[in-house]
């Protein structure tokens, strides 16, 4: 069949600037088979990255003993605009791990690191722990800096404390921005190096290989259009739990996207890090053990109310034919990596007759056909990875990156995986939720005890929320720990941030973040590892108990901790109020003091709708109205909650009207519905991804409440029982609109959040 233009890679590009010396270096890393750019941060050679593959496998490549530090460079120029010139880059390999020095007098400051990505860590050290600012996901305090940087004292070392450093959930392109652009990419690559990430997933674009390879085998564009979902909802598709929601998507969408995930790629490269690209397991469209003789192919059944893709059996024959295809479509646009990410069965999938162990091994082995050696990382969830997969593979080049480390209690994931590595992971949002809050306790106190035992297989980080952009102090916390020497003392942690986070020391910041950090950010393990989330986002129901499904039920930390917290930040002086880190930070608070709320007033209404107290029904709905509105008003305030950006956003990638329809629509359901009936209602995933920004609140939440206490004001004075109302039909409409909304921020955010502290009740002393 004709041959589809390709996106047009930039590995061509890159690789012209690169000096002669070093060029050579790199063809000859990136031949196929070949060790890549992307392990151009290497463990050492004792651990599970480090070593040799199985029997026949090669060594991976010698570290080149320099490399190019102009990809470093021009991120510290987009970091520090009027800084950057105050830096020294030099590359210096001879550590062996990812390390880095800092050194300097007054406005000459020198970082020397093992990698591009380990010079912006040496970066991000010298900006927090000497001139006490901070760049954070999201808001920074870099406008506090003096025009002039401060000295360090004394040169200050610092190596990783684990080879693999990972970042993003397989749901982050789903619930934090499947419509971003590259630039916004670029945003998030700068700060993962900044805060000492080395191994990055990158999951937009990667439909393509999957559609160009799929036309070998049969299937027609239209057919396969129309089987790959739209980009909000791909996450679960190439996780193996749906296809086709949102669709059908268009060719040129698939090449751009694939064009935005080929320079993420390139990018990380560029700085010593690892692209982490999805690899073949399996994922067949429908029919195709029809359309191939000998092919054996698993039915999958229900994911959360929706069809599962078919898994075609990794010991046929086929198999090992369309997995080659797969992998020389994805290198053509995206290069080759050292890491793929593959989680076969994942969320309850069936395995049929097929043999678990020996899928695992034929899944290894195709994947070493395409690139030798190369590390599988594979999601520690549930019930997986299980003791069968485990059996089939050679473990020492596999990496678990466990989701729940920090979730239950009494794991020993030594004895529940065999000794295979793993890497300590956090999943503290789930959904994109707005909630503040994280176990960092329980990450202080395992990281270094499940690092430092005797037979520990701990070899890494794995920051896996299910969005990023939210909680800052979390993502800041859970990346340190991989670079700090020795224990974190939670309390100065806090205290620390507290200072750099405004750009210098204040009392109020730090009585703030302190009842910050007894509060949301010190919840306990055994159930949870995210905080609850808001009743204004609920379903409406007098007995609602959060909004998701599948989040807390009740408060996980004392109420008045973030109430006392908003009382802190609103004294702050006028002088540091000017950073982004603060307006998002008063923001968030008052949002989240707000959201608390919501819990001690619904049930007051609940009494008042009981006792047929009409009066009482109508002002306390009208108290819950009030603070919908002074909510959407504060988060209309900062950039960071406004639903017109995500939807615009959607939008923006549409040739035309019907196509700008569709995406819209994506974007929308993800946040209300889910998606279809059964998803929404037999599958529980409506709300899931609920979260209180600007408009959606307005639009969806409050929409939503007012009708249910219209039908409760109905049934007191007709004294009957309330109307049932179809919520999903509800929804569905709200998801089907196009209405705009602002894409820019308005009103004085610190005006807004003292309104809201005005409407609440005081907290106890």
């Amino acid at each position: 069949m004709p041959r589809v233009p390709r996106p047009r890679t930039r590995r061509s590009v890159a690789l012209a600037t690169l000096p002669t010396a070093l060029l050579a270096l790199t063809l000859a890393a990136t031949a196929p088979g070949a060790a890549t750019p992307a392990a151009a941060s290497p463990a050492p050679a004792d651990s599970p990255a480090g070593r040799a593959g199985g029997p026949g496998q090669p060594r991976p490549a010698p570290r080149p003993r320099t490399f190019d530090t102009g990809p470093a460079r021009d991120a510290l120029r987009r970091l520090l605009p009027r800084h950057a010139g105050q830096f020294t880059l030099v590359p210096d390999t001879s550590a062996g791990n990812d390390a880095f020095t800092v050194s300097g007098t007054r406005g000459a400051i020198t970082v020397r690191a093992s990698t591009g990505a380990s010079l912006l860590t040496g970066v991000g050290w010298y900006l927090q722990h000497v001139a006490g600012v901070d760049i954070g996901w999201p808001g920074d305090s870099i406008g506090m800096l003096p025009a002039t940087l401060p000295a360090v004292p004394a040169p200050v070392t610092r190596t990783a404390r684990v080879p693999h450093r990972y970042a993003l959930n397989d749901t982050d392109d789903g619930y934090s921005g499947p419509y971003r652009t590259f630039e916004e990419h670029r945003r998030q690559i700068d700060l993962l190096a900044l805060h000492g990430v080395n191994e990055v997933f990158v999951q937009t674009g990667a439909e393509y290989p999957y559609y160009r390879a799929l036309q070998r085998f049969g299937y027609s564009p239209d057919e396969l259009r129309k089987w790959i979902p739209a980009p909000g909802h791909q996450s679960w598709w190439l996780l193996q739990n749906l296809s086709g929601f949102g669709g059908p998507v268009t060719e040129r969408l698939m090449r751009e996207r694939a064009d935005v995930g080929a320079r993420i790629a390139d990018q990380l490269r560029g700085l010593g890090m690892t692209p982490v690209l999805p690899g073949y397991f399996g994922t067949v469209p429908p029919g195709f053990a029809a359309r191939h003789q000998g092919a054996s192919t698993v039915p999958q059944g229900d994911w959360a109310g929706f069809d599962r893709p078919d898994w075609l059996d990794p010991a046929s024959p086929v198999f090992g034919e369309l997995a080659t295809a797969y992998y020389a479509e994805q290198r053509e646009v995206f290069g080759d990596s050292a890491m793929y990410r593959m989680s076969p069965l994942h969320e309850g999938g069936r395995t049929g007759s097929v043999d678990v162990r020996a899928a695992a091994g034929a899944i290894q082995r195709a994947l070493w056909a395409a690139h030798p050696g190369a590390l599988w990382a594979v999601l520690g969830w549930q019930d997986d990875p299980t003791k069968e997969l485990l059996a089939g593979v050679d473990t020492s080049k596999l990496l678990i990156l466990d989701g729940l480390s920090d979730r239950y209690n009494r794991l020993d994931r030594e004895a529940r995986w065999g000794g295979t590595p793993y890497a300590m992971g956090t999943i503290y949002n789930f959904g994109g939720h707005t909630t503040i809050g994280a176990n960092t306790s329980v990450w202080i106190d395992r990281f270094g005890a499940w690092r430092d035992k005797p037979d520990s297989a701990l070899q890494g980080t794995a920051y896996l929320p299910e969005a990023t952009g939210t909680n800052p102090a979390a993502f800041d916390l859970f990346t340190d720990l991989a670079w700090e020497p020795g224990p974190v003392d939670q309390r100065r942690w806090f205290a620390d941030f507290a200072a750099r986070r405004y750009g210098r020391p204040d009392a109020h910041a730090a009585a703030a973040w302190e009842e910050l950090r007894k509060g949301p950010y010190s919840t306990s393990s055994g159930l949870w590892s995210e905080s609850q989330d808001s009743l204004f986002t609920a379903r409406p129901s007098l007995t609602a108990t959060g909004a998701a499904h599948w989040s807390p039920k009740s408060m996980r930390y004392p109420t008045d901790s973030v109430r006392r917290a908003l009382d802190q930040l609103l004294a702050v002086p006028p002088a540091l109020r000017s950073s982004s880190a603060y307006r998002f930070d008063l923001v968030d608070t008052a949002r989240q003091a707000l959201a608390n709320h919501s819990r001690v007033l619904l049930p007051k209404i609940k009494v008042a709708y009981e006792a047929k107290d009409l009066t009482g029904l109508r002002r306390l709905t009208a108290q819950w109205r009030d603070e919908e509105g002074k909510l959407d008003a504060v988060t209309g305030s900062d950039p960071n909650f406004l639903l017109g950006r995500w939807l615009s956003a959607a939008r923006s990638h549409g040739a035309d009207r019907a196509e700008q329809d569709r995406y819209e629509y994506d974007a929308r359901s993800i946040l209300s519905v889910w998606g279809h009936r059964s998803t929404s209602e037999g599958g529980f995933l409506h709300d899931y991804a609920n979260r209180e920004w600007s408009g959606l609140v307005s639009e969806l939440y409050a929409a939503r409440w007012d009708r249910y206490f219209a039908s409760l004001e109905e049934a007191l004075v007709k004294r009957a029982a309330p109307k049932e109302i179809d919520w999903h039909a509800f929804e569905e409409a709200w998801a089907r609109r196009t209405t705009r909304h602002p894409a820019g921020p308005s009103g004085d955010p610190h005006a807004l959040a003292a309104a809201v502290a005005a409407a609440l009740p005081k907290a106890r002393s």
